[in-house]
């Protein structure tokens, strides 16, 4: 039996447990629902989240700590000669082990002891399957059977569903909390082995990048300069031209759609306008570079300018165009929850449509038309396959959007492709500018929040 096979297992005892928990229910009151304490679909939830949850606690937990026992008695019954050897080397064979019982990367004749070591691997996950599905079904009918046995006319079943949700909401909660945490610290972590090689200062005041460390003395074009100043001005640059297209156009489409638009209209242009978030970024970076490009550099041509061939500029007014959508999107939704009376109110002391949207609906709707400008202004802080394409990879400290320039993200994937050493300055830089693009994105949110509320006070 799979994982698949066995949660779709659950899940069928759940729904069986369900339906006797609500007959159980019924029967109990002998068919008057109102002598119930809780409606029967209650009862039937109680006993169907009694069913499932301790059963998947039971799949996380064996799944948490299956492979390690699987392979530690793997290790111990491998041959003595195989078992004297450093703790990386024994990681190789546990893994060539793995593959020869998978089927995958064999070349050549397999030892014997290896193909033994594979059979035993073979048999020892077989076994933890079964024995997992036969604990994992024995614990689900065991909570169906005690749920169904403490349905009575009295029990709150309403009440205890819902502080089984609470309590799953509230897992939930930790989970997103807790991985932004382990984000942030494996982050920090390897920063400051980075720190340790390379200084501080370098890194925010440098005005040079150039990550090849030289991996012999005597290697020649390893400058191994880490001054991250180019990187943060290709980033504000080419995020600075987007949000320049993306903010204007998406919030008078907002606008319009809002306040000015027949509903016909709006109903047709809404979708088309979203279409354009749903469309791949390698779409965008393929347009940028096979045709936005091109057209700049043949204009700058024409009017006397030297325009590289990747531009800052192209890939921020593409850029732009696909943010539009997440700005129009949810400045229209705010706008138009902004409530009537207001508009009435206005228009009662004559003032007329535009004058109406610019004192009244747009201060009513800031908060949220904020927050969607955040949201775009992330997203294009982030976005890396338009600037891979129509930007380049040229760390160049300018202003110039005419220039070829890159960003922090595109580095931080250049620098972990590749076959090297995880340990290198090199791949340690990804980890110290991932941190400082959180820091920044934090600072800057945490800014705008600030002023956002202290205006939404004002205004109330």
């Amino acid at each position: 039996m799979t994982i698949l096979l066995l949660l779709g297992a659950l899940l069928s005892l759940s729904a069986v447990g369900y339906h006797l928990g609500r007959r159980r229910a019924l029967a109990a009151a002998g068919g008057d629902v109102r002598r119930l304490h809780s409606l029967p679909g209650y009862y039937g939830l109680y006993v169907a989240l009694w069913c499932l949850l301790p059963a998947l606690l039971v799949v996380a937990l064996w799944s948490f700590f299956d492979q390690q026992v699987i392979e530690h008695l793997l290790v111990g019954e491998l041959p003595a000669s195989m078992q004297e050897t450093s703790p990386e080397r024994m990681d190789l064979l546990v893994n060539e082990v793995k593959n020869i019982a998978a089927g995958q990367g064999i070349r050549g004749e397999v030892e014997p002891a290896f193909r033994t070591a594979a059979r035993r691997y073979a048999q020892l996950r077989r076994a933890s399957l079964w024995s997992l599905s036969a604990v994992v079904l024995v614990v689900a009918l065991s909570g169906a059977v005690l749920a169904g046995r403490r349905i009575r006319l009295a029990l709150p079943a309403i009440n205890r569903v819902e502080r089984i949700l609470e309590m799953l909401l509230l897992l939930a909660s930790l989970i997103a909390v807790l991985t932004t945490v382990g984000i942030v610290l494996s982050l920090l972590f390897e920063a400051l082995r980075f720190f340790r090689r390379v200084p501080l200062g370098e890194f925010l005041f440098g005005l040079e990048w150039s990550p090849q460390t030289a991996l012999r003395a005597e290697q020649v074009g390893s400058s191994g300069s880490f001054g991250a100043v180019p990187l943060f001005t290709g980033t504000l640059l080419i995020s600075g031209i987007a949000m320049s297209v993306a903010v204007p156009v998406g919030l008078f489409s907002a606008i319009y759609m809002a306040e000015y638009a027949r509903p016909k209209v709006r109903n047709l242009l809404k979708p088309i306008l979203e279409i354009l978030a749903g469309i791949p970024t390698v779409v965008y970076g393929f347009f940028a570079a096979l045709t936005v490009a091109p057209a700049i550099r043949g204009i700058g041509e024409r009017v006397g300018l030297d325009v590289a061939s990747e531009s800052a500029l192209a890939a921020g007014a593409v850029m732009g165009v696909m943010i539009i959508p997440f700005v129009s999107s949810l400045s229209d939704d705010v706008i138009t929850a902004v409530p009537v009376g207001l508009r009435e109110a206005s228009f009662g002391l004559g003032a007329t449509r535009s004058e109406t949207i610019k004192r009244v609906v747009l201060p009513a709707a800031l908060p949220g038309i904020v927050g969607g400008i955040l949201l775009a202004v992330s997203r294009a802080i982030g976005e890396t396959m338009i600037v891979v394409m129509a930007a380049g990879l040229a760390a160049n400290l300018t202003f110039d959007p005419l220039e070829a320039v890159t960003t922090v993200t595109v580095q931080i994937v250049t620098l972990l492709v590749g076959d090297q050493e995880f340990d290198s300055a090199k791949t340690l830089a990804a980890f110290a500018l991932g941190l400082a693009l959180f820091l920044v994105t934090l600072v800057f949110n945490v800014v705008a929040l600030t002023v956002v509320r202290r205006y939404r006070e004002q205004y109330e």
